[in-house]
């Protein structure tokens, strides 16, 4: 994963460090250490406004910082490490704490999953209702995608395969209805999450826009988690803004990100809404879900 973001990255931050020994460096070489990788950076998907953010934060972080012989190294490592977690944030979400409220007699959390069309919505559900059974919580699947039968078919089919129930209404139905029943549901029959699909929807589409924030005024979910494909490069964090614009995301799925060797698409989408990323998709099967982890994430890029 990220394999083009972390060579370029590791690589030109080991050539500066080195230079770093041999000087004392000012604002001027972080910004020539810039002109040099920034058409590589945007080539990964990090986005202009992020590469310009680093470039400020870099150069406040050594304007103070001890550059010369042995301390060089370890200060210019330890200030694009913080940099970059200031871009990615190091917010972050456990369900599985919020699971476990519920399950010593809280409200079920209600976790509304929302993305563009194809961006791997259904499937992401299906792996975080495998990640909540591993752990010992009975997650309840609401089928508010109406818009298509076939959406419905295919919660249904990842339901029968992870032995979790599927709360749904007939093709065309209120989605904000079906979400709501799928709540009443689970909190009479004790069920800690409920995973609610929604209908793929392009972000400048109005009328599935309204429909969306219907969704969320209706059931005040605990969570709106944004699932994008992160293979759609700089399309992401477009929609980004536009869903958080609309329904102000809580939470970020980047799908597919196994088969992304760019990888800057999570540094831009972090960084332009301002929102934790739950997990990372990392294959085909139910247990391909990879928990988040902001430091792990920056030290893979700078090893």
């Amino acid at each position: 994963m990220f394999g083009f973001l972390k060579k370029r990255l590791s690589g030109s931050v080991k050539t500066f460090a080195k230079k770093a020994s041999k000087k004392e460096l000012g604002p001027n070489d972080v910004d020539d250490f810039f002109a040099g990788i920034e058409t590589e950076l945007m080539q990964t998907n990090v986005a202009v406004e992020v590469i310009d953010f680093l470039r400020e934060e870099l150069k406040q972080r050594l304007a103070g910082a001890q550059t010369k012989r042995g301390q060089a190294s370890k200060a210019i490592y330890q200030a694009f490490e913080e940099s970059l977690l200031e871009a990615v944030g190091r917010k972050t979400i456990d369900i599985k704490s919020l699971a476990a409220q519920a399950k010593k007699g809280g409200k079920p959390v209600c976790i509304v999953f929302l993305g563009f069309n194809g961006s791997g919505k259904t499937t992401s559900i299906a792996k975080v209702a495998k990640y909540l059974l591993n752990a010992g919580y009975r997650p309840l699947l609401a089928a508010g995608d109406t818009f298509r039968a076939a959406s419905i078919e295919q919660l249904e089919h990842h339901g029968d395969r992870l032995g979790a129930k599927v709360i749904k209404h007939e093709y065309g139905s209120d989605s904000a209805a079906v979400i709501f029943d799928a709540v009443k549901y689970a909190e009479k029959n004790r069920r800690e999450v409920v995973l609610a699909d929604t209908a793929g929807r392009a972000h400048t589409d109005k009328n599935l826009m309204d429909e969306l924030k219907k969704i969320i005024r209706v059931n005040k979910p605990d969570l709106k988690v944004l699932v994008i494909d992160s293979l759609t490069g700089n399309d992401a964090v477009h929609q980004a803004r536009e869903f958080n614009e609309a329904v102000d995301v809580d939470a970020v799925i980047m799908a597919k990100a196994d088969i992304n060797e760019k990888g800057g698409s999570i540094l831009s989408v972090c960084y332009t809404i301002k929102k934790p990323i739950l997990f990372l998709g990392t294959g085909q099967e139910y247990g391909d879900l990879e928990k988040f982890e902001p430091e792990k994430f920056v030290k893979g890029l700078l090893s």
